[in-house]
This record gives C-alpha cells, structure tokens and sequence, in this order.
C-alpha cells in the first residue's frame, strides 16, 4: 500500500524502528484518557509483537517530514452476523501539536482505503465516555454510536 499525502503529511504502515515513537505515543494515550501509568517494559513487547506478527493487528503512522506525529492500530474481528470482517481502531493517538490539523482523517483514509480493498465490511472503535473531543472527532468523520457499553472482564 502506497503512502497517503496531504498538506506535507504522509501515511505509512509501521516499522519495527516505530517502535520507541508508539510506545510513547500509547503511553501518553493512556496516561490522557484513562489516567493509567502503563508499564512501558510490557507496552514495549506489545507493541513489538504486533510489528512483528500482522496477523495480530497492524499500525500506521502519519508522519511530517521524518517524524511521527499520529498513529492507528487495528485489529481483525470475525462477524458470523454480517459474514464479514469488522476491524477495530485502537491506540489512536495525534500529538498534542497536531491536532485538529487533520491527522486522525489521514490515518483514516488510509486505513479505509485498505479495509474497503481488502473486503472488509466496516470499522468500530471504542472511546471514553468522557472524551467528548474524541467523541466528536470521531462523528465528524462518520462513526456512530453503536449502542454498546464495552464490557471487559481484565485480568482473567
């Protein structure tokens, strides 16, 4: 997949030397939106493996020049309902310097692009319920309220 570009910014899929750049990038992610201090040793070897295991998931960053200013990661969700693949969007982080400068649409569009050339049948993420900005980030470019409270069940 070629690289999207608009406005001096560019998309690209991840490389394993990404890794220091979305480990910081996840850290603050969750530092910002659920005020947790992750351990960087394991956001490290999680991040590591999806870099090098695709089937796991994938990551994109946005880039101005050579550095890193947003990123997206997805994973692949089976739906026997609709008989198609659903991908999720996680770790979706813009720097603070770059927000509202059009970064999130780009990794977007990107990932779109591959989903729809790929077969896959739609895109969800999930958001904090506080985060209203992420919240109308997202509406503006076309997620709705799925009607579902997000239940987990962490550690087993």
């Amino acid at each position: 997949m070629s690289a999207a570009s608009t406005t001096g910014l560019a998309v690209r899929p991840a490389r394993l030397e990404d890794a220091p750049r979305i480990v910081d990038f996840n850290h603050r992610l969750a530092s910002e939106t659920e005020q947790k201090d992750l351990d960087r040793a394991t956001l490290a070897k999680g991040v590591d493996a999806i870099l090098r295991e695709p089937r796991l998931g994938r990551y994109f960053v946005a880039v101005a020049g050579e550095r890193i200013v947003g990123q997206v990661a997805f994973t692949e969700e089976w739906s026997d309902w609709r008989n198609g693949s659903i991908w999720w969007l996680q770790s979706v982080f813009v720097d603070e310097a770059w927000r509202g400068r059009g970064v999130f649409r780009l990794l977007l569009n990107q990932v779109s692009a591959l989903a729809r050339e790929t077969g896959v049948i739609g895109l969800r993420l999930y958001v904090e319920r506080h985060n209203q900005r992420a919240q109308a980030t997202y509406a503006r470019n076309g997620f709705r309220d799925a009607g579902y409270a997000v239940m987990e069940r962490i550690p087993l």
